[in-house]
This record gives structure tokens, C-alpha cells and sequence, in this order.
């Protein structure tokens, strides 16, 4: 009798602890899916193109580009935005860019600089704003507001107020077009100063005598600014 009783005894102990193990596993199965069900709800939204961060960013830039194997120009600038995936691609430079040009042996053709720039890597093409301002080591200096440098065609323009100063002449307009060396330009709708020797001398038309003599008419000049600008749109073509 004693056995039977402490075999009776047992067998409610052993049930309660396989409904204890069982109960730990499922609450412990519980937990693992509701955790996993919760990390949807901290999962960040899509990246999208635009809102893609750039492939590199540089700061205190002091390096040379070249142009097939050729070294082109020096660019100084306090940062650099590299963006391959914006829509058309391109450098960014928003706190200034100073560039030296070199022609073909590596000599310094001119200084260029700007408050902002552009670079659209794709089309060859540089965009400068604010204080763009070009200087040659011919002597010419340029200034404007806004500058596009398309390297494809190999020539400068803009269509904003320009001035062009050289040793020669001041020259100021609302469009501007030039070579990359700037020794072929254009600048229309413009005023400015120029030497004497660019137009013909006036000459004091003489009196007539008492005499029956009839002077012939004085043939009618050219403006100054209309023959500086004949005279530039011929040099361009």
C-alpha cells in the first residue's frame, strides 16, 4: 500500500511539469514571431533616385583634370560634390571654384573663378555663377554674372551683362561669345571705349568760296558701336 500510494503521488508531478515545459516553449515561440513581426515596423522607406546621397563629397580640393591624357586645368576649391545619379550628372562646387587653364605645352592660359559651379561631367559642359570672373595672361579680363563653358564646342558665352577688358578697349553688352583662349570674341548690344585709331578721323568739311565750286557730299560714317560690332562678328566668322 505504501508503494501504490507513492506511485499515486508521482504521477500528478510529472504532468504538471510537461504542461510547464510545453507552456514555456509555445510562449517562447509567441515571443520570437512577435518580435519578428515588429522589426516591419521600423524598417526605413525605399531610397530613391532623388533622394540618393552622392558618391563623394571632398573638401579642401586641390587637383588636376586632364581631358584625354592631356592635362586641361587645375581646379582650387573648399568642396567638391561628386552626383552620378542625378539627372544629369554632375560636379557641384557651392562655396567657390578657382581654375587655371593650360593649353596644349602645359602653360597657363588663364585664370578662371566663380562664387558657384556646375559641372555637368555628361555633356562637357560648366556652368559658373556669381562673380565669374576671367583673367588671360594676354592681358584681357572678363566679368559677368554667369558664364557656360561648353567644352564639346570649345567656346565660352553668356547671356547675361558682360564686360570685356583689354589693353586696347572696354567693351560691355548683354550677350557674350567666345574661343576658349579668348582671343576670338563677340559682344553685342554693347557700349564701351575705344581707341581712336579704331575709327576713322573726323575731318572739318571746308567752307565754300564765293565761287561757282560745288564740294561733294561728305559720305555718311559708321557708328562706332555698329562698326565694333561688324568688325567682331567678322572675326568670329
Amino acid at each position: 500500500m505504501l508503494r501504490t500510494m507513492k506511485l499515486k503521488h508521482h504521477k500528478p508531478k510529472i504532468r504538471m511539469l510537461t504542461a510547464s515545459v510545453s507552456f514555456n516553449v509555445l510562449f517562447l515561440a509567441l515571443t520570437v514571431l512577435a518580435s519578428c513581426g515588429g522589426e516591419k515596423e521600423h524598417t526605413a522607406p525605399a531610397v530613391y533616385d532623388r533622394d540618393s546621397a552622392s558618391m563623394m563629397t571632398s573638401y579642401g580640393v586641390n587637383t588636376v583634370i586632364s581631358d584625354s591624357g592631356i592635362m586641361k586645368y587645375r581646379i582650387v576649391a573648399e568642396e567638391w560634390d561628386v552626383n552620378t545619379v542625378r539627372t544629369p550628372s554632375r560636379w557641384t562646387f557651392r562655396k567657390g571654384i578657382f581654375m587655371e587653364q593650360f593649353d596644349e605645352k602645359f602653360h597657363i592660359e588663364a585664370f578662371v573663378q566663380a562664387d558657384t559651379a556646375y559641372y555637368f561631367d555628361q555633356e562637357r559642359m560648366w556652368e559658373l555663377r556669381g562673380n565669374v570672373r576671367i583673367r588671360t595672361v594676354d592681358g584681357l579680363r572678363f566679368a559677368s554674372e554667369e558664364l557656360f563653358w561648353d567644352q564639346q564646342r570649345r567656346e565660352f558665352y553668356s547671356h547675361m551683362f558682360s564686360k570685356v577688358i583689354t589693353p586696347e578697349r572696354t567693351m560691355e553688352g548683354t550677350y557674350f561669345k567666345s574661343d576658349e583662349r579668348m582671343t576670338r570674341y563677340l559682344v553685342t548690344n554693347s557700349k564701351g571705349s575705344f581707341e581712336s585709331a579704331d575709327f576713322d578721323k573726323k575731318e572739318e568739311e571746308p567752307q565754300p568760296q564765293d565761287s561757282t565750286v560745288v564740294l561733294p557730299p561728305k559720305r555718311q560714317q559708321t557708328t562706332p558701336i555698329k562698326k565694333q560690332i561688324n568688325n567682331q562678328t567678322n572675326n568670329l566668322n
